[in-house]
């Protein structure tokens, strides 16, 4: 049987996050020492550190909360493509993917290499690709960047225009090492009730 494949960004202090976001800190708040039995760890961080999914509510005061999003979009198949050369990625830069049946869709632009820092310039998802997503059956968008979006957008229009096409946001996998193809993902978020999104343990299994 394949092995499973970890696509997540292991969650450790110092790690970069959104410019101005809650950083990501690991503490014991008890020692074994100190209680006598136990280690016991204290967790700071971001909704959206490290490998991540959006809730609608992330962008839009109306929307879901991770609670209340369907679990199904977050483990099945899914395909990787590799689009290494794109400043940014709309329906001519997909027009030579295959995505017949595909529902659930991890992009890898080999854009964020270096982890520990966070970078400067991403490619893009274009809003009009939501469209075209959705034409396909795609309900799941993963990328390996940090957002669908231009990083110093604030009206967020991919985010919009995906969830208007009811196309769910995994963002933050590492892909580096994966190559193009089908896979089995699991990347279930927490059963967080409020949130607005949620770190994910993303796994991907060859077919």
């Amino acid at each position: 049987m394949m092995k499973w494949m970890d696509i997540s960004q292991p969650l450790t202090n110092g790690m970069p996050g959104w410019p101005g976001d809650t950083p990501f800190t690991f503490e014991l708040s008890c020692t074994k020492e100190e209680s006598g039995s136990v280690n016991v760890g204290k967790l700071t961080l971001s909704t959206h550190t490290g490998t991540h999914i959006d809730a609608p509510y992330h962008f839009d005061n109306k929307g879901q909360r991770v609670l209340q999003l369907e679990p199904d979009r977050y483990v099945g198949i899914a395909r990787v493509i590799y689009l290494p050369d794109a400043n940014a990625i709309g329906p001519d830069e997909l027009k030579g993917v295959e995505l017949k049946g595909v529902s659930r869709l991890l992009i890898r632009t080999d854009t964020w290499l270096d982890r520990s820092r966070f970078p400067e310039k991403i490619p893009p998802l274009k809003p009009e690709v939501a469209l075209y997503l959705a034409a396909q059956g795609v309900k799941l968008i993963g990328l390996d960047l940090p957002s669908v979006d231009p990083l110093d957008s604030k009206t967020l229009l991919t985010h919009h225009a995906l969830h208007q096409e009811d196309i769910h946001i995994l963002e933050g996998v590492v892909l580096d090492q994966v190559q193009p193809g089908d896979y089995e993902l699991i990347a279930l978020p927490l059963p967080l009730v409020d949130a607005d999104g949620s770190p994910v343990r993303a796994m991907l299994r060859p077919l």
